[in-house]
């Protein structure tokens, strides 16, 4: 912005700086910094990898843009014209090095919306996946929005620099055009999201009849409000600079040369685009509050259980070695039995098939002398404790036996879920099974559960978190 008085910028560096530290909170709170690592997880793919990186970049790229020319236009400063009165230094006059700083600075900011145009065409196709598939069509890499996505992308990807470069003679006419080109993508994709806004909650009406669980309601009944908000921002991101754009590329500047429509405009511009990034930020590595308190709790369980000692050692040892031969076979006419030698020590070797917690096993109290007595003799020492674990197991759903219905016989079993129902297609049902796991616009293969295959038979890494 090099016709923008310095306020205007410095208020871009602002809200770009307190951009970045929200980030860096929302990222080490989301899972201190992991989802940083090329590879994160099992399923740290390309698709996955891109996402995560060319939204990441935005935000310093924008910054950097800000900050360089705020610090520029301030170092510069104003200067007296009779005919315009006192205004910002003309780009003409600034020094070599200022000067020699215009054309990478504007380079950063059209790269940075290129990133940005990314982010937003795989929300929107990946929303439009979402609403318009059907139980049917299961993957999101092999379905038209994906194509549609890595077309977009390569095509914004490739089109806003080169705007920038092809431009840079002209300061005035390449930042005109920069505004121009990036407004008009944004803007288009901006349009392109308020249907699915629309139709957004009779999409939810029908998850609900068809039984979906009500968390991933509730998930997404979230990222809708939010997108609402979002896309509002946009339209305060993309229409000021558009303004601005047009303005700049016509023949007489009616707005760009009133310093009060320009920087009114410029600070409108900032703040849409740094809310709605921070939105993204949300929508992409959503926290759960929950899982973070039962996270710091497990932690410090353990350190409290560390900091017991020695007391719990010889079972400790006990523990490990059963949980590390649980899948061998393991008799079943007693649920404990005895080691040779082990009974002055009072231990007995878990020998259940039910994986149980050691911890549990180690705080159970003993039966007492008086217990003891109590016991029937019929029944053993061996017996008493089944009965104990048998409390302490979960409740799990009921079995149903099998059935005869006169010449035919209905099947028993476990009650499945919806989800599950979903999956192995056991029930009628329109939705595509990707909702019932969906966490997040960027976690779309742990979501489908499977990962496109390259025509020569190789599995493709696209899969995320």
């Amino acid at each position: 912005m090099s016709h923008t008085s310095p306020a205007s910028l410095l208020v871009w560096a602002v809200i770009c700086c307190l951009l970045g530290i929200f980030l860096i909170f929302h990222l080490w709170s989301f899972d201190r910094f992991k989802c940083l690592k090329w590879n994160s997880g099992p399923s740290s793919g390309a698709f996955k990898r891109v996402m995560t990186y060319t939204y990441l970049l935005t935000v310093p790229l924008i910054g950097s843009y800000a900050i360089g020319f705020a610090t520029i236009k301030y170092h510069e400063g104003f200067i007296f014209l009779p005919e315009f009165g006192i205004i910002p230094k003309p780009h003409q006059l600034w020094g070599p090095t200022a000067s020699s700083a215009i054309f990478p600075l504007m380079l950063m900011f059209s790269i940075g919306w290129s990133f940005e145009m990314v982010t937003h065409l795989e929300e929107l196709c990946f929303w439009l996946f979402l609403v318009n598939s059907g139980s049917a069509q299961q993957d999101w890499f092999h379905s038209l929005y994906f194509k549609t996505w890595v077309v977009g992308s390569t095509v914004a990807v490739i089109y806003m620099p080169l705007v920038t470069i092809f431009t840079r003679s002209d300061p005035l006419k390449s930042e005109a055009y920069t505004f121009l080109a990036g407004s008009l993508g944004s803007l288009s994709l901006t349009l392109w999201f308020t249907p699915i806004l629309w139709t957004f909650p009779s999409f939810l009406r029908n998850l609900k009849n068809e039984g979906v669980d009500i968390n991933t309601i509730v998930r997404l009944t979230k990222f809708s409000e939010l997108n609402t908000i979002r896309v509002a921002f946009r339209f305060l991101f993309t229409v000021p600079l558009l303004i601005l754009g047009i303005d700049g590329v016509r023949p007489h500047h009616h707005i760009n040369e009133n310093m009060l429509w320009t920087d009114f405009l410029a600070i409108l511009a900032g703040f849409g685009c740094s809310i709605s990034s921070g939105i993204t930020l949300v929508i992409f590595f959503p926290r759960s509050i929950e899982g973070e308190i039962a996270a710091r709790d497990a932690s410090k369980e353990r350190k409290r259980t560390r900091s017991r000692g020695n007391t719990g050692s010889v079972f400790d040892s006990r523990a490990d070695f059963a949980q590390s031969n649980m899948t061998q076979s393991i008799p079943t006419n007693n649920k404990y039995s005895s080691p040779v030698g082990g009974a002055a020590s009072g231990t007995y070797l878990l020998s259940s098939p039910v994986k149980r917690s050691f911890q549990e096993l180690e705080d159970r109290d003993e039966p007492t002398d008086e217990q003891m007595r109590q016991i029937p003799p019929s029944m053993s020492v061996d017996k008493y404790w089944a009965e104990e674990e048998r409390d302490a197991l979960p409740n799990l759903p009921p079995i149903r036996p099998n059935r005869r219905k006169g010449a035919d016989i209905e099947l028993g079993g476990v009650d499945m879920t919806e989800e599950n129902l979903s999956k192995h297609d056991l029930r009628e049902s329109n939705v595509n099974h990707m909702v019932h796991n969906f966490t997040s616009p960027i976690d779309l293969a742990y979501a489908s559960g499977q990962q496109p295959q390259h025509p020569n038979g190789s599995w493709l890494s696209f899969s995320r978190q």
